[in-house]
């Protein structure tokens, strides 16, 4: 069985910071770097937060908590000029575009404009009305986990299936909704814990600081990652510190892709590489001490040392007590 390769996703997100000019450059670093999508954020603010929902704890950290949640993300929207543009910058470079849409209307825009596949952000994995409108478009869906306990998951499962979304089309990524996460709360196995008790695929969606965890994922079994990508680690906004820098994106997809070869077919067998050391490293059958012709081969007189290219220590029962058929010197190789 050979693996696929791992759908590692660039989220943008809202790192553009409102700036189609800087979206369009971190379109360029996620080509860069090896990247297979481009993902931001599709969302009217005023169809998904109140006027007075105030921001995640990181947000005031990073922003301050002088603006509201849907002031902050009314400066962030995308408007359907600029989803164009940066389709348009996505073919230039060779990669694909992908976006978050938060909401029914946002998600029909995107279908408009030719996605293929629909992100279920981790915080509509409880909103029924969005999961019942996503699992009807019939897409295949990458839903992320963040916050989620397993019974969630399940409950999101369930009603896309409902809606006429076969399982198959499902992939649940294990998140952690902290940003960035701290790694002792990853709980990477939980990945796996999903696979096994919904039989879905998996993968992963990074918020930690490095480039370790999801290059561990995908040793796990993650079909897809998910890692915050920004051009300055110390620019303005909310993502920023919990998301990787070019250089550091592009070490993390090398990562994943010499994981991808390194995982094999899970036969165990001697590699390509290796067959040449056999007869170098391992022992073969030798003549201890002098043996005459006609004297009886035992532990005595024979034992095993380098090169391996004579008879193999492991056939010893074989030959012990045969009579040898001609005179050996010391460190001679036996012969049948």
């Amino acid at each position: 069985m050979t693996r696929e390769s791992t759908l590692v996703i660039a989220e943008a997100g809202v790192n553009h910071n409102g700036d189609l000019d800087l979206a369009e450059r971190l379109i360029d670093a996620a080509a860069e770097a090896g990247a297979d999508l481009v993902k931001f954020q599709t969302f009217s603010a005023a169809k998904i937060v109140t006027k007075t929902a105030d921001k995640a704890e990181y947000q005031n950290k990073n922003l301050g908590g002088a603006e509201s949640q849907q002031e902050m993300l009314e400066r962030l929207e995308l408007s359907y000029e600029m989803h164009v543009r940066l389709i348009s910058h996505c073919k230039r470079r060779g990669i694909g575009f992908f976006s978050t849409g938060f909401d029914n209307d946002s998600l029909k825009l995107l279908i408009e404009l030719g996605l293929e596949r629909i992100k279920i952000p981790s915080g509509e994995i409880t909103n029924l009305f969005f999961l019942r409108f996503v699992g009807a478009l019939g897409k295949p869906v990458i839903l992320s986990s963040g916050m989620a306990n397993l019974g969630e998951v399940e409950s999101a499962i369930n009603v896309l299936t409902a809606a006429g979304l076969a399982r198959k089309y499902i992939c649940v990524l294990h998140c952690n909704s902290e940003y960035p996460t701290p790694v002792e709360d990853v709980n990477l196995r939980a990945m796996m814990g999903i696979k096994q008790a919904l039989n879905v695929e998996v993968g992963y969606s990074d918020h930690t600081s490095g480039i370790s965890i999801p290059i561990a994922a995908v040793a796990l079994g993650a079909k897809v990652i998910e890692k915050h990508l920004t051009l300055d680690r110390s620019l303005p906004g909310p993502d920023h510190q919990a998301s990787l820098e070019p250089a550091d994106f592009k070490l993390m997809v090398a990562g994943i892709r010499d994981i991808e070869k390194a995982l094999g077919d899970g036969v165990k067998r001697p590699s390509r590489s290796e067959q040449k050391n056999i007869s170098v490293i391992r022992k073969s059958l030798v003549a201890a001490t002098p043996i005459g012709k006609g004297e009886h081969l035992s532990v005595r007189n024979v034992t095993a040392k380098r090169p391996g290219s004579g008879i193999s220590p492991m056939r010893w029962d074989e030959l012990e007590h045969r009579i040898a058929t001609r005179d050996y010197a010391k460190d001679e190789l036996i012969e049948f």
